[in-house]
């Protein structure tokens, strides 16, 4: 982890209405460069919406998301804030990544084209410089036998190691999981969560929702715990798996260890 005291991501205060529902109710949180932070909780309890504020697939009701100092979805003159351009909004995103429960693979496409989509089309890499990248992230993920096969030739865990590759060709500055190995057989979780680990060691900034809790003791540099959208518990993992300070958190571990 870095030992840069500015975090990379602050959320300040953020609330998310749907209608009447209020899913995010007043969220603080802070992730350094190269932290893992890893997100706990049931279902509903707004982990996932919180990690589409970030990459602005929702827009916030209140509060502030910055990105290395850069509000996202926003921009403030004057003291005001105001929307940002579609065009401003996509070149933030491009610095983040998602990885979905669902892999959402182009079907018509083979991995390495996959792969190679986004750095090509939004990029304007040529096609040979992406292929080589494709290629090169296709090994790290364990699958460069598998660089020419489509995803209804691939296992679910494949189809997600895929797509890990696929964000990471964006060379993306922060990565966000969400829930990635919860629609996998559980004889697959293991090699996406090391794909993972990989990713961690390498320093790469992750905020990871998940039920895994091994991975988030193994690998989380912090954890939080959140229920009904708000943070109950944060702090070191191994120290709020073994000892939660809280009666919620522990009901919840008591039910998912």
């Amino acid at each position: 982890m870095s030992e840069s005291s500015q975090p990379l991501v602050a959320i300040e205060n953020v609330h998310k209405f749907f209608g009447e529902h209020h899913v995010l109710r007043g969220i603080d949180m802070t992730i350094k460069e190269g932290e893992v932070s890893v997100i706990i909780g049931p279902s509903g309890s707004g982990k996932s919406t919180l990690l589409r504020c970030i990459n602005m697939l929702e827009t916030i009701s209140a509060g502030r998301i910055t990105v290395r100092d850069d509000l996202i979805g926003y921009k403030e003159v004057n003291g005001r804030l105001h929307d940002r351009t579609t065009k401003e909004i996509a070149a933030q995103r491009r610095e983040i990544g998602m990885v979905f429960q669902r892999f959402n693979l182009f079907p018509h496409k083979t991995a390495v084209q996959n792969i190679m989509e986004a750095p090509t089309q939004v990029k304007k890499k040529s096609k040979a410089s992406a292929k080589a990248k494709a290629l090169e992230l296709l090994d790290m993920v364990g699958l460069s036998d598998r660089a020419n096969h489509y995803p209804a030739q691939l296992s679910g865990g494949q189809q997600q190691r895929v797509a890990i590759a696929r964000a990471l060709a964006m060379e993306p500055e922060l990565m966000l999981f969400d829930e990635p190995t919860s629609a996998l057989d559980p004889e697959l979780v293991g090699d996406v969560l090391n794909v993972m680990k990989d990713l961690a060691k390498s320093g790469m900034t992750m905020i990871v929702v998940t039920h895994e809790i091994g991975f988030a003791r193994e690998v989380g540099d912090t954890l939080t715990f959140m229920d009904a959208g708000v943070v109950l518990e944060s702090g070191d993992p191994r120290e709020i798996i073994a000892n939660p300070q809280h009666a919620r958190t522990k009901e919840f571990l008591g039910r998912v260890l």
